[in-house]
This record gives structure tokens, C-alpha cells and sequence, in this order.
């Protein structure tokens, strides 16, 4: 428990020993000098010691003064920092995007330096979760979500159509359909999975072969099965929306087909009224994935 004087008392000392002046310190805190004389006397009274020799026309502090002053100025720029910083901070508009933790990872993080500089007045938020938010909730302004919904009481605008396709990384030399009979085949599991979502035995069975590969490895997260086939473990059959950077990058290759289509991801807003910047972000999103070559335009 801290034991210190009051508050009024400990201003009055600071202001008057940076001023030199009771009168300059009574007219920065907006009293009389006779009030904050007799803050500093009640202070000098509690401590014990003079903080001031009071002279005709000036004061100068005493040894105690030049001891406590340092202190009091340093706590008091301490303190006045802080609630500048909280005041910007609480003036700046914030916007939360939710999306999948791979959408996030892969999709969303990679463009957020150009969302940003679009945006410096606005600090932006990613909400990653596999599980849907509310956004009447506040809990997010705008949320990305896979599937075709329904989503009651919001508005839902097609983003990007996924496809899936094998993938590699180009040092496994994987160049040919048979080339995956060498190498293992990189699995995920789906966290809601429907009959149409792809997988290896329907992609096997669209590209009419059937290869059996040394192993299988099978990951949780897609995203994990993603950085799995980056680092050459093996092969995997993977959203191209999300390696579509990873391919640009030479990281990896999407070495042939067929291609299977996957569901679509829909950017979704509150429905009503809402705040101009939400629109503004949610335009831009959709501006970035019209240029992506996965678009779903």
C-alpha cells in the first residue's frame, strides 16, 4: 500500500520547483500563489523538511527540494505520457477481421502491410478462429468464412472459389502424375468435412489412376499439411486460394491436374447501418482478391 502525500500538495512542489515561481506554478494549475503556498507548507509540514527558502520575490529550493524534485518531475512525465498515449489510442478507430486460422495464416497476414498503408489511421485486428463469430456481437467487424453460409443478418459477398490440386515442392521432382507413386501423400483433416470436399482417393479418382505411395502423412490443420509440403515431406492436395503465394514464390509447384473445385469463401459484414471504414476495408479485401489468381472472378 502506497503512503504518499496528497496529490494537490505533490503538483503544486512540482510545478513551482520547475517554474521557480509559486505564482507560475498557480497560474499553470489554475489557483491562487497563496493556495499553492499553503499546499507546499502542508507538504513540508508532512515531510518534515523546508523544500523551499522563501526569498523577497523568488524561491529556491533547499537540498531536500533538489532531492525530491527529479522524482516528481519524472513521475509526473510518466504519467502524462501514458494518458496522451491512451487518448490517441482511444481516438484511433480499431477494425477486427475474423477468418480461419489458415485463412489467416496464409491468406490474410501476407496482405496486411498493404492493408495497413491503405488504412494508417485505422488499427487492424485479425480474429483467427475456426469457429464463427457473432459479428452483432462486436466481437468482429468483418469475418471471411468458407461455405455458403446461411448467415442470418449480415451481408455475404462471394470472395475468392477454391480449388484444389496437388502441390510440391519443386526439389522433390514431382513433374508427372506417377512421380507421387516416390513420395508421400500429405493429408489433413477437414474440421466440417462435406461429401464434396476434395481429397486424395476423389482426386485419384478424377485423374483415373490409382498410385500408391511410400507413406501418408495426416495433420489436424490444413495449414500444417501446407508447411509440411513447403519443407518437401511429401505431396499434398491443398487449397490453391492458400499456397497461392507459396507457388508465386517458387516454394512450391502445382506440377498438373485435374483440378477439384472446393466451396467458396464469402466476406460477410453486419447488415444496416455501420461505420464507413468497415466498407471501406471490406472493398479493398475484395479488390485484393479480384487480383489474386485464384480469384472467383
Amino acid at each position: 500500500m502506497r503512503r504518499l502525500p496528497p496529490l494537490s500538495g505533490l503538483r503544486a512542489f512540482e510545478a513551482a520547483a520547475r517554474h521557480g515561481s509559486f505564482r507560475r506554478a498557480a497560474d499553470e494549475l489554475s489557483v491562487t500563489p497563496t493556495a499553492i503556498s499553503h499546499q507546499i507548507r502542508a507538504l513540508e509540514d508532512r515531510l518534515g523538511v523546508d523544500l523551499f527558502e522563501r526569498r523577497t520575490r523568488q524561491v529556491v529550493l533547499t537540498e531536500a527540494g533538489r532531492r525530491l524534485f527529479p522524482g516528481l518531475r519524472d513521475g509526473f512525465d510518466t504519467i502524462a505520457g501514458a494518458l496522451e498515449t491512451l487518448a490517441r489510442e482511444v481516438s484511433r478507430p480499431a477494425l477486427t477481421i475474423s477468418a480461419t486460422f489458415a485463412f489467416t495464416a496464409l491468406w490474410l497476414v501476407p496482405r496486411m502491410a498493404r492493408l495497413q498503408a491503405t488504412f494508417p489511421q485505422v488499427d487492424l485486428r485479425l480474429h483467427a478462429s475456426d469457429d464463427p463469430v457473432t459479428l452483432a456481437a462486436g466481437r468482429a467487424d468483418i469475418a471471411i468464412r468458407y461455405g455458403a453460409g446461411p448467415w442470418p443478418g449480415v451481408e455475404a459477398e462471394p470472395m475468392l472459389a477454391d480449388r484444389f490440386a496437388p502441390v510440391a515442392n519443386p526439389a522433390l521432382g514431382i513433374r508427372d502424375p506417377q512421380n507421387l507413386s516416390r513420395a508421400p501423400l500429405i493429408h489433413f483433416d477437414w474440421r466440417r468435412k462435406e461429401p464434396a470436399d476434395p481429397d486424395w482417393r476423389m482426386w485419384m479418382a478424377a485423374a483415373g489412376i490409382a498410385v500408391e505411395p511410400p507413406s501418408h502423412l495426416r495433420f489436424s490443420q490444413e495449414s500444417h499439411a501446407i508447411q509440411a509440403a513447403v519443407a518437401g515431406q511429401g505431396a499434398a492436395l491443398v487449397s490453391l486460394v492458400l499456397v497461392e503465394d507459396e507457388i508465386r514464390a517458387g516454394r512450391l509447384a502445382q506440377p498438373f491436374g485435374p483440378v477439384l473445385a472446393g466451396r467458396t469463401y464469402h466476406l460477410l459484414r453486419a447488415s444496416g447501418r455501420r461505420p464507413a471504414i468497415v466498407d471501406a476495408v471490406a472493398d479493398c479485401l475484395l479488390a485484393e482478391a479480384r487480383g489474386s489468381s485464384a480469384s472467383a472472378g
